[in-house]
């Protein structure tokens, strides 16, 4: 006869069923039958007495008792993982699925290097990449960190400083045709602007490298969130913009854009590795943590002059 599931194995299944985010993702994951995953779903549910998972034709929902469930299995199994580890006295190897949330841009391009010497590091980790700028909601949709750039304001969060983004002022030379190059903030003011919503709008801040700042309106010619489409228009000529060096730093070597008023910068941005606080943090997360602090710092500062 075969042994029935303990409760740790439902919560693992539980767990899965959320982070792969439907029962057949699940089952392929775990090696299993759709059924065989349902009915565990079931068990844990009856054992409860709660209902965790609304599911309809095309779509899967936590419930209120199927968040503070998944929360708490999550800990519970990280504990038990701890444990494990601990009677075992061997150094945990990395393994399992890291869920990463990272911004558009530096996803795409920057954070890529680091992420696939992790892998290479670690043959048994497999990662889910995924793009999205802003906080993630980490229980709601199975998330274990995310890379966020800027302020970080939840104060229940752990927030790793992995890097600074520095940041100048740049523009086509297409547009300073028959102008002198700006050499004080206050020349820069009556210039076209473009505008990167997340970080500055309406106003400018910039940095002696000496020390002492000055601020300035400005009055946008366009405005974006998106770092690809602010570089692509100031090299069109459309305006001025404050980019990141690690995007623009080519693009100031090789001439397509000017470095305007070098002396001056905006200040720069921190960049973060966000996650949970949780009282055990698997091996997968902790050398995610040290592949980004080693890989990012170095490329990111001011480009060659």
């Amino acid at each position: 006869m075969k042994t029935a599931p303990d409760r740790i194995e439902l919560m693992q299944t539980f767990v899965r069923i959320v982070e792969a985010g439907s029962l057949s993702a699940a089952a392929a994951q775990m090696n299993a039958t759709q059924p065989t995953v349902s009915r565990r779903l079931q068990a844990l549910e009856r054992s409860l007495g709660l209902k965790l998972l609304q599911r309809s034709t095309h779509a899967m929902k936590l419930t209120e008792d199927g968040e503070r469930c998944f929360a708490g299995a999550k800990e519970l199994l990280g504990n038990w993982d701890a444990f494990e580890a601990d009677l075992r006295g061997t150094q945990e190897v990395p393994e399992g699925t890291l869920r990463v949330v990272v911004p558009h841009a530096l996803g795409q391009q920057r954070l890529v290097g680091p992420l696939i010497d992790y892998l290479k590091r670690h043959e048994r980790v497999s990662v889910e990449w995924l793009l999205h700028d802003g906080t993630p909601d980490f229980i709601a949709h199975g998330i274990d960190c995310a890379v966020h750039v800027g302020v970080v304001e939840d104060a229940s969060l752990v927030a790793v400083k992995i890097a600074e983004i520095r940041r100048i002022v740049v523009a086509a030379p297409s547009l300073m045709q028959g102008r002198p190059l700006p050499l004080q903030p206050h020349e820069l003011q009556a210039l076209p602007w473009l505008a990167l919503q997340t970080f500055y709008r309406n106003e400018v801040t910039l940095i002696h490298h000496e020390g002492g700042e000055q601020r300035f309106a400005i009055r946008p010619r366009l405005g974006t969130d998106s770092l690809f489409a602010l570089r692509n228009a100031t090299l069109l000529g459309l305006g001025v913009s404050i980019a990141s060096t690690w995007l623009v730093g080519d693009d100031v070597a090789q001439g397509r854009l000017l470095h305007l008023a070098p002396q001056w910068c905006a200040a720069p941005l921190p960049v973060w590795l966000i996650y949970p606080y949780s009282s055990f943090y698997p091996a997968k997360l902790r050398r995610f943590v040290e592949a980004l602090r080693e890989g990012l710092p170095t490329g990111m500062g001011l480009p060659p002059r």
